[in-house]
């Protein structure tokens, strides 16, 4: 006999994710409504007809969900990458419990995506804590600029790095820049005391 959990098969064959558009949201909506462990069987369950795929000189990884087209689909990818990185009941809390604060944090503008993508960019009420991740080998240790919109003042912003350096970051009239070092390490960026 078969484990349960509230009633739920706990074991046994996953249907449904040979053909595409099911595997797809069967996909995402575990992300959404499946334990952990559920969640888990599941993709691998899919993981031989989703067909992942990482192309590390372009820094990018794929499903082809054995379609053996030259592109991948990007709805398709996006959809179940979103079932992939979603915690149990996300979804429901981005829209029934949503952070109308964000819209009047700092925020990063100007990522050079997908050459450099941001593995971190969260503020904390007091810092912006960002880690600037390559595309592949080749961008790893090179220099990068953002911009930080949506502050109060551009006067006395700092950077922090990892190893304790910290610079000013050049203002604009009503942003500040800051170069990052395409390394994936965090740094920080608030406002100085004396700012």
């Amino acid at each position: 006999m078969a484990a349960t959990i509230n009633g739920v098969f706990r074991d046994g064959p996953i249907s449904g994710v040979q053909e595409p558009a099911a595997a797809t949201m069967l996909l995402q909506i575990a992300g959404e409504f499946a334990d952990p462990e559920t969640k888990q069987r599941i993709w691998e369950a899919a993981e031989e007809h989703i067909e992942p795929t990482w192309d590390r000189e372009a820094g990018e990884f794929t499903l082809g969900f054995n379609l053996d087209e030259p592109h991948p689909r990007g709805q398709l990818n996006a959809r179940s990458m979103a079932g992939w990185i979603c915690t149990e009941g996300a979804w429901r809390r981005i829209f029934n419990e949503p952070n109308l604060r964000k819209f009047d944090e700092p925020t990063v503008c100007g990522v050079d995506f997908p050459r450099v993508a941001l593995s971190e960019a969260r503020w904390d009420g007091t810092a912006l804590h960002l880690a600037a991740h390559p595309q592949n080998a080749a961008v790893h240790g090179s220099r990068t600029r953002v911009r930080v919109t949506n502050i109060d003042s551009t006067e006395g912003w700092v950077m922090t790095r990892s190893n304790g350096e910290t610079t000013a970051l050049s203002a604009e009239r009503d942003y500040v820049t800051a170069e990052l070092i395409v390394d994936n390490e965090t740094v920080v960026i608030r406002r100085s005391e004396h700012g």
